[in-house]
């Protein structure tokens, strides 16, 4: 990181460059004390304590000689400045009240931040495709900063945008101008102290539009921030939880990128959800505990006319706002693609109301969003991580089953549809089971133009009443009693019978979901 950006993350009034030329570029923190033997300071910001003023000037030639890339002295007189500059070194000042140890966390708080995203810019589709989806969520203009505040990513934009934001968009680095009145309003601090979604008021006289902030983290330590500047519009309803999922994902973005080898959380999630994966080896790549009782659900698009390429594109809009919206939910929410589908493996007990009210903002944002319709089967809860193939299973026979009336739903509201569609898959994979008097009934349909399948149907769902059935046909109820008497002739079956009309109606189902069935979501 370039030392002008660590003062700039820093701040005044701890420090003061009084080498105004000097920019190196600062890899490290080091103590240098008088009483100790210094070391290699190569490239770093050396604090030299237990001297103040001209006594310091041995020890900035001797970090200098050492590699150093600066040193912060306190109470550095203007002439020391001097001795720095000829020694090739940049020299801080530091303000007498600053203690040593605030001065090192903070320095390292801020170089370790840079380093995790250090080199991500040129790998950062994953970043852009988020700071994307954060813009449409939120309804304005995203970035997102590391902690030396160099623009990692940022959304395409239409709409206005202020002077802070085109500066920062242009140098990859917010202004210094800018960046010190935010530290003097709190902002930055407010940033690193928690995770809360800062709220900064517009500033007509200064070219600052409103904006919502929240930092980078990975537990205590500030990796970032994402900024959005709202735009003629004000925010989204829920622009400040679509920002702190948004801020979760990019932490495990830039923690990804640090550790560079390994699969990435998507493919281990897909992997724990088809069973491929160890459950313990995902628990341990991701951090959670093996034993955590989890719930899966399971997301697809429902579209008239698919074409190709803009399923694809839905798919891909639908797997980074569901991470969006779930991780700012729950924390610990896993989120992968497989097939035409997209899953959410969410630790964790919880009221299952609760995660239907979730789901269902979550399956509507969605839909908006996408502008096709999307819905979403919620598994059964599972004791630990080791059983979500189950729940995914479940899940996926949720949405399945699903119809046209429902957007959301849970194994329970639909356990004799499940039940019903499990049954008609049993006989579709296994002709043999099949009893053919009941094919000679499509086929006699299909070469006289009768209608005797679905008459016999309607009277078999109407349990034999012959005037449900003409009602649901709009016909006579003579013409139900005929057609069920010519069926009857027609292929032999006995439908006095119970479990022979049981089997015949399971058949007649069958042959009608697999005629009128619409081209499989799951793809």
């Amino acid at each position: 990181m370039r030392l002008r950006q660590l003062l700039v993350a820093i701040g005044e009034p701890l420090v003061e460059l009084r080498t105004p030329e000097a920019d190196p570029i600062v890899r490290g923190v080091a103590i240098l004390d008088p009483d100790d033997e210094p070391g290699g300071f190569e490239g770093e910001l050396v604090l030299v304590i237990g001297v103040r003023g001209r006594e310091a000037a041995r020890f900035v030639r001797a970090a200098a000689r050492r590699g150093a890339a600066a040193v912060a002295v306190k109470d550095a007189p203007v002439d020391l400045a001097g001795t720095a500059a000829e020694a090739g070194i940049a020299l801080l000042a530091v303000a007498p009240g600053v203690r040593w140890d605030q001065l090192e966390t903070l320095s390292r708080q801020v170089l370790d931040g840079a380093a995790l995203t250090d080199g991500v810019q040129s790998e950062s589709g994953d970043l852009f495709a988020l700071a994307q989806t954060l813009a449409v969520l939120t309804g304005g203009s995203v970035s997102v900063e590391d902690a030396g505040n160099r623009v990692l990513a940022y959304s395409r934009s239409d709409d206005e945008v202020d002077e802070l934001r085109r500066l920062s968009i242009l140098g990859w680095k917010g202004p210094e101008s800018y960046l010190a009145l935010l530290r003097e309003w709190g902002v930055f601090q407010r940033l690193r102290d928690g995770e809360e979604v800062v709220r900064i008021d517009e500033r007509p006289e200064l070219g600052i539009r409103r904006r919502l902030a929240v930092g980078i983290r990975a537990g205590n330590q500030h990796l970032g921030t994402v900024w959005v500047q709202q735009g003629r519009e004000p925010f989204a309803e829920r622009a400040e939880s679509a920002l702190l999922g948004g801020a979760r994902l990019a932490a495990l973005h830039l923690l990804r990128h640090r550790s560079g080898a390994g699969r990435s959380r998507q493919e281990l999630v897909t992997g724990l959800l088809d069973g491929s994966t160890s459950a313990d080896l995902v628990a341990g790549q991701l951090g959670i505990e093996p034993a955590t009782p989890a719930t899966v659900v399971a997301f697809a698009v429902r579209e008239t006319e698919p074409d190709q390429p803009a399923h694809e594109l839905h798919l891909a809009e639908m797997l980074t706002m569901v991470s969006v919206h779930l991780t700012s939910y729950r924390r610990g929410a896993l989120v992968g693609g497989d097939g035409a589908r997209v899953y959410a493996v969410l630790p964790g007990a919880g009221s299952l109301a609760g995660l239907v009210n979730e789901v269902t903002q979550v399956a509507g944002v969605l839909t908006r969003r996408t502008g096709v319709r999307v819905q979403a089967g919620i598994g059964s809860p599972v004791p630990s991580l080791r059983d979500v193939v189950r729940s995914r299973s479940e899940a996926d026979r949720v949405l399945d089953a699903i119809g046209e009336r429902r957007d959301v739903a849970t194994i329970a509201d639909l356990r004799a549809e499940v039940l019903l569609g499990e049954t008609l898959n049993l006989l579709e994979a296994n002709p043999e089971l099949r009893d053919p008097a009941v094919d000679a009934l499509s086929a006699h349909d299909a070469e006289h133009s009768s209608e005797l399948v679905p008459t016999l149907l309607a009277y078999l769902d109407a349990l034999g009443d012959v005037r449900a059935a003409a009602t649901a046909l709009h016909v006579h109820p003579n013409t139900v009693r005929h057609r069920v008497r010519r069926a009857a002739a027609v292929s032999g079956i006995d439908l006095g019978d119970p479990r022979e009309r049981l089997a015949c109606h399971l058949q007649l189902l069958l042959a009608v979901t697999t005629r009128a069935a619409p081209a499989d979501v799951r793809g």
